[in-house]
């Protein structure tokens, strides 16, 4: 699956809750470290998640503090790292579409 196809219903999501693109692009640049260009590459390419994961420059230190249910499952707990990654942006998405204010969301 690629990046490229899911990141329009992250936009979608969040600006039905009246947020922004920008907000949501500024979770995706803390969670994965890419900067506003880079993440731009990776959409235009249809890079898959596999690889917007493995090549994000750093994974931020903070995703530990990323708890919760998603989907029924504890995101602390998913045994896989490819899918936890995933779990943790839709966590972050899903926050910021609950009307979370942005400094919780980003674990400041």
């Amino acid at each position: 699956m690629s990046f490229a196809g899911v990141y329009p219903h992250y936009i979608q999501k969040a600006e039905k809750k009246g947020r922004t693109k920008a907000e949501v692009d500024e979770i995706i640049c803390w969670l994965t470290g890419y900067d506003e260009r880079a993440l731009q590459q990776h959409i235009d390419n249809k890079t898959s998640f596999e690889d917007f994961f493995n090549q994000a420059p750093q994974i931020n230190p903070n995703v530990s503090k990323i708890t919760g249910l998603i989907c029924g499952y504890r995101v602390e707990e998913i045994e896989d790292p490819l899918m936890q990654k995933i779990r943790y942006l839709d966590k972050l998405i899903d926050e910021l579409a609950k009307g979370k204010a942005m400094e919780k969301i980003l674990r400041k």
